[in-house]
């Protein structure tokens, strides 16, 4: 199956992919776990067109966002059933003068930890001893006790999820790339406001960071993480 940033590419910048030998895959690990970005009411919005819910949600996708929620569902299931680890962030504005938030001119009292805008959308509700991570800058692992939690679990695979592609899930990936994690971003589990970010965020990652790839094939991993249990 094609992705979904192939028919942008020019013949010269997929022979420079090809014979710069971008996009090589890398082996799963033995140990991941899973971490669901930021899916926020803030950031899914309202059942509609992006458009017609701007007014109550700046920061939403709408209707792109809740299309990935079934796939995601599938993902975190399987991720329980197989015992892997599931942590899940939230974006909170706690200082957004010393953030990026200092960008945007909004209004910053809609991403504090209690308003209605910040929690988890009711279908991805972590359970009683899944981490919720709380931060304020784009990486999952910037200011946050992420890393030491991963290490501790000695997990060696990373497998992301969530929005949006082109801020919180690429900066994450990036950070745990560097961090010496292997990286799966799933391509149906992550939306973005906008389309060219998301496409060219998507291949980015695939270049130069981890994996891109469908849930399908990842939950065939989840499922050979389950059997080898039983082993």
């Amino acid at each position: 199956m094609s992705h979904p940033w192939e028919a942008d590419l020019s013949l010269t910048e997929k022979k420079v992919i090809e014979k710069s030998g971008y996009g090589k895959r890398k082996a799963y690990g033995n140990k991941p776990a899973l971490i669901i970005i930021d899916a926020q009411y803030n950031f899914f919005g309202a059942r509609e067109s992006i458009e017609n819910q701007l007014e109550r949600y700046p920061t939403g996708v709408g209707l792109e966002a809740w299309s990935k929620v079934k796939t995601s569902i599938r993902i975190l299931e399987s991720a329980r059933k197989s015992k892997i680890p599931v942590f899940f962030t939230r974006y909170i504005a706690q200082n957004s003068r010393m953030s990026h938030e200092s960008k945007m001119k909004r209004d910053h009292s809609k991403f504090e930890s209690e308003a209605p805008g910040s929690q988890i959308i009711e279908e991805l509700q972590p359970l009683g001893e899944e981490r919720i991570i709380d931060k304020n800058y784009a990486s999952a692992f910037f200011g946050t006790p992420l890393i030491n939690y991963l290490v501790g679990l000695s997990i060696d695979t990373l497998i992301i999820i969530g929005g949006v592609t082109s801020g919180c899930v690429r900066a994450t990936a990036v950070d745990a790339s560097n961090y010496g994690f292997r990286v799966v971003v799933i391509e149906d589990c992550v939306f973005d406001r906008i389309s060219i970010s998301h496409k060219a965020s998507l291949l980015d990652i695939w270049m130069k960071y981890g994996s891109v790839l469908r849930s399908n094939e990842v939950l065939k991993y989840f499922n050979h993480i389950r059997q080898k249990a039983k082993n």
